[in-house]
């Protein structure tokens, strides 16, 4: 029984590393990603936070989709099978929708975000308008088609719900886990602090929002999404291999969005032509 257990345990680990491995390019090439060095002034920081905060708020669907799934939101409330990946989702969710601020008031990591944007300069209207739109409609697929954004900002957020729609659990978990978390840089929070530190901007909200996010990251979430994952996925080959597609696919969208926000950047704020004279 004892070899069994430990021959279980060494398959779903051995499918972790693999899955890991499988996607580890993609997300080189993310976390490398030329558009953090752009970032180079208020204005560039601002544009890039006002195209950003739709990724940062269809974030909270994904993991509120899961706890959905996974735990029992409903009255009369049962209990749900999903005991460990139950709990897990739901200490997620503790820290993302009910963190605290630098004060030490309640936020959600999306509030703090807004927060951030509102120190700097960077406008909130077009995000705060979609929001309104949704608690009124309730409906993700009527509120977007009312507001005035990039089509691969929408395209961005119509695959999270694409996926959300799936209603995989495994596949809305790896696509939170491995194309959602973990994915701030550390060069980028360095730009950040070397922009603040320059009296350019004010950026101390911003500089704890991404402080916090990374550091609950590495040393919560990120363990818990991945053995929320193992106990998804368990042994079965296909839920691993949509599990693979699908996060590869939300690594490659990240991608297509920080590809439109440099464009948009170098279109935006050319470099000086320099004279030869």
């Amino acid at each position: 029984m004892f070899i069994n257990y430990f021959c279980a345990k060494f398959i779903k680990m051995s499918h972790i590393q693999n899955l890991e491995k499988n996607l580890s390019i993609t997300r080189k090439s993310l976390i490398s990603h030329s558009l953090y060095s752009k970032l180079d002034s208020k204005q560039k920081l601002i544009d890039f936070m006002e195209n950003h905060v739709f990724a940062v708020w269809d974030f909270m669907s994904l993991i509120k989709a899961l706890q959905k799934n996974l735990t029992c939101v409903d009255v009369p409330w049962t209990p749900n099978e999903n005991r460990l990946a139950g709990r897990l989702v739901n200490e997620i969710v503790l820290a993302e929708e009910s963190d605290v601020d630098s004060n030490g008031d309640p936020k959600s990591h999306f509030e703090l975000y807004l927060e951030s944007m509102s120190q700097i300069g960077a406008s909130t209207k077009i995000i705060n308008d979609f929001i309104s739109k949704i608690k009124n409609s309730k409906s993700y697929s009527d509120s977007i088609e009312k507001i005035n954004i990039n089509p691969i900002v929408k395209e961005f957020m119509d695959f999270t719900f694409n996926i959300i729609n799936t209603n995989k659990n495994h596949v809305i978990a790896s696509v939170f886990t491995f194309g959602r978390e973990d994915l701030i840089p550390d060069m980028f929070i360095e730009i950040v602090k070397k922009l603040s530190n320059s009296d350019e901007i004010e950026a101390d909200n911003l500089v704890y929002y991404l402080e916090r996010h990374i550091e609950i990251d590495a040393d919560e979430h990120g363990p818990m999404a991945l053995k929320m994952i193992e106990e998804l996925c368990g042994d079965d080959e296909t839920k691993w291999k949509e599990a693979e597609i699908a996060s590869k696919k939300a690594l490659e969208m990240r991608i297509k969005l920080w590809n439109y926000i440099e464009i948009k950047l170098i279109k935006t704020y050319p470099l000086p032509i320099l004279s030869s004279y």
